[in-house]
């Protein structure tokens, strides 16, 4: 079965990659070739995300500190920026690391289902509506990662697969991430919580959360790429500069003290979630002043 999901991946790898080229040639315009701010960008957080930490929320934070995307479009540039490396990803974790099969295909079944419903939604939000939905998503995970540096999430336990109740409850759960991810809340930290809720062996969280992302990102991106709602210049930097990221940690790091990383991550996604949440406020009070004055 293995061999399928394999197949299927690599099926899914190839119709993203030939509808972002054609949409790439039909939009492409002067000076959407990425700099290198865009593919540090990429290389960093997917260094980091292959390790367990997460993508999502560090690169929204770059993207605030260095005003590169606008706010409504960063949603769809951290989908379509990083499904190639997150493709890369689950390939090897799914090679490498021993989960039951079946619980895998049917939690990443269950988060494809959620990112298309979701997409179809977020793709097409009013500007300040993103700002507040990513503002108060980065403030969840800052909760998930406090969790995790405080060491306070659940141990898991050794389980390599779940039946019955706990599999129906996990892909439920799974749906409902899959379609936060659309928004920008990354996948990693509540999957890890709820495989280890479940009393699974937390490394097996890694094939299904970066498994989950490979099949749920294209099929929520093609619908950011459909709509245009993206940033082509930086989501090409995400990619070029994370597939690197992610050989490089998942070949000759492998493994490294976290701890330090995950409490610059915790202060920088809090600053982010408030200077989302401050721009949303700054132009609900401008729309207010534009109309009193009409």
């Amino acid at each position: 079965m293995k061999t399928a999901l394999f197949v299927t991946l690599g099926i899914f790898a190839t119709a993203y990659v030939a509808v972002w080229t054609v949409s790439i040639f039909r939009v492409w315009r002067s000076g959407a070739a990425p700099d290198l701010r865009d593919g540090f960008i990429g290389f960093i957080t997917n260094f980091f995300d292959t390790l367990g930490i997460g993508s999502y929320a560090p690169t929204t934070s770059f993207f605030k500190l260095w005003g590169l995307v606008r706010d409504e479009h960063i949603p769809g540039t951290l989908n379509v920026g990083h499904t190639i490396p997150t493709l890369v990803e689950a390939f090897i974790y799914i090679a490498v690391v021993d989960v039951d099969v079946k619980t895998l295909a049917l939690m990443i079944g269950g988060s494809v289902a959620g990112a298309w419903f979701g997409a179809g939604i977020v793709s097409r939000w009013p500007r300040r509506w993103i700002q507040i939905g990513m503002g108060l998503a980065l403030l969840a995970m800052s909760g998930i990662f406090l969790l995790q540096a405080l060491e306070l999430m659940p141990g898991g336990g050794d389980h390599l697969g779940l039946t019955g109740a706990k599999l129906g409850l996990a892909i439920a759960a799974n749906t409902m991430l899959g379609s936060l991810m659309t928004l920008g809340i990354g996948l990693y930290g509540p999957c890890m919580i709820l495989i280890s809720l479940l009393g699974m062996n937390p490394k097996a969280a890694f094939p299904i959360m970066m498994g989950s992302c490979a099949f749920l990102m294209p099929v929520g991106s093609a619908r950011f790429i459909r709509e245009q709602r993206y940033n082509l210049k930086s989501a090409l930097g995400l990619t070029l500069g994370g597939i690197p990221g992610v050989l490089i940690a998942a070949y000759l790091v492998r493994e490294m003290p976290l701890g330090a990383v995950r409490w610059l991550v915790i202060v920088v996604v809090i600053y982010t979630a408030a200077m989302m949440l401050r721009s949303a406020a700054v132009e609900r009070r401008a729309a207010a002043a534009a109309a009193a004055s009409a």
